[in-house]
């Protein structure tokens, strides 16, 4: 057997080795170091260990098997492709080293002739030729079947609610209706025929419709066969002539034939559409408008007509109808401005006569055309979506979420529901869908990890077929919730890999690098040459004219390289730009977190207690973290030390409050409160909606405190203070109804600990109630917290 030698260049990644939120999987998996030496492993584990064997001989380590996504969507034609891309996956690794921007290399359809690719990437050889096909050969017939589920038809998945109700015939057209062929010598017969054809509207209109039924090659050739542009000259020519009914048989045949969206016998019809549509029906006004959606060609002049006929007409919908009408408003991407009221007044009155199929369109489409919907209605949508989940196929049920994420819906029994369905579906839901089910448990900040530990199993396999957005929005999804997966290493090192891939795509798309670098960053992985590459100055420019405001996450991810990687040696922010940035978070801080009111109530009674405004800051120790700190330094015995100095009075000694220490007080302080839980929902704003109720516990002092071991860097303040970081937290730095801080904010308290500050946490479910309580308790609380003898115990 032939033994080939490869060197490989691996991409940098640093694992930062701070305090883990995740230490139970940090135990059960061993070092990250030693982690990262198993990311590589064999293809193909199934055809057997000596089969096996020879697969790892061969991998060409540095070769990769990129996926089209525009193959990928065309249905049928692309499930060829996927047995060839699956087939080569396990000759190769899909990995690819730091000149990921090279040309990317596709196989055809057949697995034979994949050998190509794989000839140009070793050493010619008739016997790795033979084992090659072989091992091609097998992998074909196991994974034909399995990849079937991998088709993702982007026309006719939406259109899959068209299917429960015949009414939708007349108001769709249907590419997949049986219709007899046309033997292709009739075809040719016909366009012999059209040079001495007197153009009268009947005789085009059946010559359009029989050339529709010939065979898929013989349509193909019509486009360049000079007949056929002849006999769409004389339609366009006679066009005026041409009945209501006829002209929308010849754009019904223009389907089936791919007439392209350019043709001008499409110019022609929408023209003489836009000039008739108020001489028709909403039937026919909805059947053209379906027409043009599957011939992919915008009309906007023509759907605004649909869009104000179907409001002075409003009352004459059908369901049928109004959810066609929906999905024609999806689409086109555009929310007609004047129909909101009437779309929630007619979902509210046919919402138990809808599908489930029919939902998920409804909900795909206001999510498309980015309709704002009231929070009532999305919750009477989920509330029966979440008793019938088990009827409803994926595609609609994720649509359901899309909608349920843009509204930021806190609906818990939906969720729970879906934790319970999802899991056994995932295996056979494409990429895509996965990456939405994903993220709806990001956005709406709720963690179940049956669902994410099933996702991360099931995602590397899949990997190969992420877009950049998808790659992307999985990092940002389990970095949000804090969550690294059983097979974390295995899970990671798949996806940074996909994004080396991808990596030429996100010059047009920065914003996705930035999302799934942030994500990365949040659980202590930063892939050096992919930040590299964020940080240099042509790809910050990229950022800077980009439409998304992405000052922020470059600022994040700038300085916490900065911070937990000192031995990095790329790109990092000009520090003008850094300059830049913290003034604007410092100004945001000024108008929106300063002055929250738990904020401005532990500020005061901190000054009070520990004697003025000169012993603690409100301020943002972090700015690039978009949080703020109460900052307070003690001296190793307990001491207040003065050092805010900007108030040029602040000179007076710690006062003594008086603060009286009741029996009651004290219990409550060292054993926790036991009266029943607080209701908070009317204390905090809308935004920061979590579990409604929540028992305060005073006592103890908290481990992120406690088991802080760190010490200060070198000169960075006396050796006999101690800086403290109170986190005055709200419901927003946690996973949903949970004590789980979320990824950016434990990243904070990561950074802090690694500068030498002693973490204080007063979180909200302790905080928030002792807002209602006497000055006091509040006191008393913030002493404790201050003061506990584990924080000022450090080792020296």
């Amino acid at each position: 057997m032939a033994t080939v030698l490869m060197c490989r260049r691996l991409p940098r990644l640093s694992r930062v080795t701070a305090f883990s939120t995740a230490a139970k999987h940090k135990a059960k998996h061993g070092s990250s170091k030693s982690k990262k030496e198993k990311q590589d492993k064999p293809g193909a584990a199934k055809a057997g260990t000596e089969l096996g064997a020879t697969i790892q001989l061969l991998k060409p380590q540095d070769y990769r098997v990129l996926y089209n996504p525009a193959a990928y969507a065309k249905g049928r034609a692309g499930s060829q492709q996927h047995v060839g891309r699956d087939s080569s996956q396990a000759l190769g690794d899909t990995s690819t080293g730091p000149g990921a921007a090279q040309a990317p290399q596709t196989f055809p359809s057949a697995s034979s002739q994949a050998l190509p690719p794989i000839r140009s990437a070793l050493p010619k050889s008739k016997s790795n030729t033979l084992l090659e096909q072989t091992i091609l050969a097998t992998l074909y017939k196991e994974k034909v079947e399995k990849e079937k589920w991998e088709v993702h038809d982007s026309k006719e998945d939406p259109r899959m609610f068209q299917k429960g109700r015949p009414e939708y015939r007349s108001l769709s057209c249907d590419s997949t209706e049986p219709a007899q062929t046309l033997p292709a010598e009739e075809g040719d017969s016909i366009l012999q025929s059209v040079a001495g054809c007197e153009g009268s509207p009947g005789i085009l209109r059946d010559y359009f419709l029989k050339l529709s039924r010939l065979p898929a090659e013989r349509r193909a050739a019509l486009l360049s066969d000079p007949s056929f542009g002849a006999l769409c000259h004389q339609a366009v020519t006679a066009i005026r002539l041409l009945s209501t009914p006829d002209l929308i048989q010849i754009l019904k045949a223009c389907v089936p034939l791919a007439v392209p969206a350019s043709h001008p016998l499409l110019d022609a019809c929408e023209a003489e559409f836009c000039r008739r549509a108020w001489d028709m029906g909403l039937e026919q006004l909805l059947l053209v408008a379906d027409c043009w959606r599957c011939l992919d060609r915008s009309v906007p002049s023509y759907l605004g007509i649909v869009f104000s006929y179907a409001n002075l007409h409003w009352k004459d919908l059908t369901l049928p109808q109004f959810v066609q009408l929906l999905y024609i408003i999806g689409e086109g991407r555009r929310s007609p401005a004047d129909l909101a009221q009437k779309v929630e007044s007619t979902i509210l009155k046919h919402l138990d006569s809808f599908t489930l199929e029919e939902l998920g369109a409804i909900c795909l489409g206001l999510f498309k055309s980015l309709s704002g919907i009231s929070d009532h209605v999305m919750r009477r949508i989920a509330d029966r979506v979440s008793l019938q989940m088990e009827d409803m196929s994926t595609y609609a049920l994720v649509n359901v979420l899309k909608m349920l994420r843009y509204t930021r819906m806190d609906h818990v029994p939906l969720m729970r529901e879906l934790g319970k369905v999802i899991p056994a579906r995932i295996p056979t839901t494409n990429i895509q869908g996965i990456m939405h089910i994903t993220l709806t448990y990001s956005s709406l900040h709720f963690f179940d990890e049956d669902v994410l530990a099933t996702v991360a199993a099931s995602l590397p396999s899949k990997v190969p077929y992420c877009r950049s957005k998808d790659a992307a929005k999985f990092l940002w999804s389990f970095g949000c919730l804090d969550y690294e997966p059983p097979n974390e290493e295995e899970f990671y090192s798949s996806l940074i890999k996909q994004l080396h891939v991808k990596l030429h795509e996100f010059n047009k798309f920065p914003e996705h690098l930035l999302t799934a670098l942030l994500g990365l960053a949040f659980v202590k992985r930063f892939p050096e040459e992919l930040v590299d590459f964020a940080l240099r100055e042509e790809f910050v420019q990229k950022t800077r004219g980009s439409k998304y405001e992405l000052s922020k996450d470059l600022f994040t991810l700038g300085k916490s390289i900065e911070i937990e990687c000192p031995t990095y040696r790329g790109s990092c922010l000009p520090p003008q730009l850094c300059q830049e940035f913290t003034e604007m978070a410092l100004s945001f801080a000024e108008r929106e977190i300063y002055v929250r009111p738990e904020i401005v109530e532990a500020t005061s009674l901190l000054e009070s207690m520990l004697g003025g405004p000169e012993y603690v800051k409100n301020h943002m120790i972090l700015p690039h973290t978009r949080s703020s700190d109460l900052e307070v330094c003690l001296a190793t015995d307990g001491c207040p030390i003065p050092f805010n100095f900007k108030d040029p009075l602040a000179a007076r000694k710690l006062k003594d409050m008086g603060v009286n220490l009741t029996d009651d007080l004290m219990s409550q302080l060292i054993q926790g409160s036991s009266q029943s839980p607080v209701e908070m929902g009317n204390e905090i704003p809308r935004q920061e909606r979590g579990d409604a109720a929540a028992t305060p516990r005073l006592g103890g002092a908290l481990s992120a405190g406690a088991k802080s071991h760190l010490q200060p860097k070198a000169g960075q303040w006396q050796p006999q203070e101690v800086r403290m970081a109170l986190q005055v937290s709200n419901r927003n730095h946690f996973c949903y109804g949970s004590k789980r801080l979320l990824g950016l904010h434990c990243l904070k308290r990561r950074q802090l600990r690694l500068l030498g500050y002693v973490v204080v946490e007063i979180p909200f479910w302790e905080w928030f109630p002792l807002l209602k309580r006497t000055r006091s308790e509040k006191l008393s609380y913030l002493h404790y917290k201050v003061f506990c003898p584990a924080l000022l115990t450090r080792p020296g």
